[in-house]
């Protein structure tokens, strides 16, 4: 039987979003993978509730999580009737919206048409009355942004969410984006864009658009698929993400040239105390512009090592001037 604790709240570190009330823990949980109807449910409930356990009060879905699609939701929803229920009140839920779900011209993008039938799909998958966070999975360049917004807009007037985000999008469309909110009256709550040591493109210009705009900022994939890890330090593994013939993380990412530089990263990280999945998760959380982290796990084990990421957040400039000179080596 899996016990809530009543020391959950002693170790996490909590931010708040932006400038909105909503505070994020520093770390939450994302449903990507491991959640879905071709993984064991039980280890996925235990994942969940030790996440809670820990402090983690954020848990990241999108209605295209799974496989199959909208699994993800089916067995989280499980997971809190058969016992986090009575903690809704404590817990931030949120999903999205963008990817393919159905067939048809409105079963993925930005339409209104899409974005509130898929909201109430994932309601129903959840067994919930809202979530707390609802976003535009990705920018749709064909549908007005106004439009995608507007859908935004309506289903926190609705109640189905609580607040609106959007993720995937570019920096000049964030800050287009935000307006049209605000003036909606429906403040833009957070964005979540791909992030890590080794894809640093937010730098460019988005985290500076979300600082000047008021926005949360929530990273995911922070351990780059995997790369960020002690998995690939030796080559590529049979039964790991690259060695598969789909998914996001291609063979040929995984070269003689980014072996390299993880085993340096790596290198860093010892000194450090941490493993190279600890710093690469610190290092996201040094910098105050990122609200909290999205990491996966496929274990309790690897939930727990990943938390002790925590306690070392700080980065001297030498440290930080070594990690730069490795990527940019």
């Amino acid at each position: 039987m899996l016990i809530i604790s009543d020391k959950r709240y002693e170790t996490m570190l909590y931010n708040r979003c932006g400038r909105s009330g909503l505070k994020l823990p520093a770390i939450s949980l994302g449903l990507w993978h491991n959640f879905g109807n071709v993984d064991d449910f039980e280890t996925a409930k235990s994942i969940v509730y030790n996440a809670f356990n820990a402090g983690i009060t954020h848990f990241d879905l999108a209605n295209n999580y799974g496989p199959p699609p909208g699994s993800a939701e089916e067995n989280f929803g499980k997971i809190m009737a058969q016992g986090l229920k009575k903690f809704r009140d404590e817990v931030i839920i949120s999903t999205k919206a963008g990817y393919k779900m159905w067939e048809g011209p409105h079963g993925e993008w930005g339409s209104r048409k899409y974005l509130l039938s898929s909201l109430d799909q994932s309601l129903k998958r959840l067994k919930l009355n809202y979530v707390d966070i609802f976003y535009s999975h990705r920018f749709d360049p064909e549908t007005p942004l106004e439009e995608t917004m507007g859908a935004l807009s309506s289903v926190v007037r609705q109640g189905k969410a609580l607040y609106a985000g959007i993720s995937n999008y570019p920096a000049d469309v964030t800050r287009e984006a935000a307006a049209i909110l605000k003036e909606m009256g429906t403040p833009c709550l957070i964005h979540q864009p791909r992030y890590s040591i080794l894809d640093r493109q937010p730098e460019k210009e988005l985290l500076n658009v979300l600082a000047d705009e008021g926005i949360g900022c929530i990273a995911y994939s922070p351990l780059a698929q995997g790369l960020l890890t002690d998995r690939y330090l030796h080559g590529i593994p049979k039964d790991s993400r690259a060695a598969k013939p789909h998914g996001f993380l291609k063979k040929d990412q995984v070269n003689p040239e980014m072996i390299s530089k993880i085993q340096q990263l790596n290198q860093i990280a010892m000194h450090r105390k941490q493993t190279l999945a600890q710093m690469a998760i610190a290092w996201l959380l040094k910098d105050h512009r990122i609200n909290s982290v999205i990491i996966g796990a496929s274990s309790v084990k690897q939930l727990e090592v990943n938390l002790l990421s925590l306690q070392n957040l700080n980065f001297s400039p030498d440290e930080l001037i070594a990690i730069d000179q490795v990527l940019n080596s």
